[in-house]
């Protein structure tokens, strides 16, 4: 499962890497906006995006890739470790019970 990471905090970035690495998912993390960062996106199976620490801009650009592509979108205030735990831990349940 490939999953992008948009927001969260810069010395964060290793640790939600090593956590979607524990769920044995490929992850991508944009904690800051950059040149084309929409055509960077992808076609990820979920992208997660942490509100409280990303720009409208950057937040603008995810949902519309993510309905471009058809891809799960998963909106969380929190860009703690412990918040990406959960979000994967659900999201790998549901997948399994599919």
């Amino acid at each position: 499962m490939s999953v992008v990471i948009i927001g969260g905090h810069d010395r964060m970035a290793c640790q939600y890497k090593k956590i979607c690495k524990e769920y044995k998912c490929k992850a991508k993390v944009f904690t800051k906006m950059s040149g084309k960062f929409g055509d960077q996106i992808g076609s990820p199976d979920l992208i997660i995006l942490f509100t409280n620490t990303v720009s409208h801009k950057m937040a603008r650009c995810a949902v519309a890739e993510a309905e471009k592509n058809n891809t799960d979108l998963v909106r969380c205030h929190s860009s703690s470790g412990c918040a990406l735990n959960d979000i994967l831990e659900n999201v790998c349940k549901n997948e399994c019970d599919l």
